[in-house]
């Protein structure tokens, strides 16, 4: 069983927000230890929400693609 503590889940925390990412979600498998950090930008994007100029710019152009 690993280990972990509130301040490995703060560290990670801190380092995503550093990297400029907002984080929705925090979870952590306490058999293996391994802590998993969900962004807004991933939910927005699952949400079918373009979260770019390029996700905007996809969605509005899908339907003008020619199988290229």
């Amino acid at each position: 069983m690993a280990r972990f503590r509130q301040r490995d889940i703060a560290r990670a925390v801190r380092g995503a927000k550093t990297g400029g990412l907002d984080v929705a979600r925090v979870e952590v498998d306490t058999v293996s230890g391994k802590i998993v950090l969900t962004t807004t930008d991933a939910v927005d994007a699952s949400a079918g929400v373009p979260t770019t100029d390029l996700d905007q710019w996809l969605a509005d152009h899908a339907d003008t693609a020619k199988g290229h």
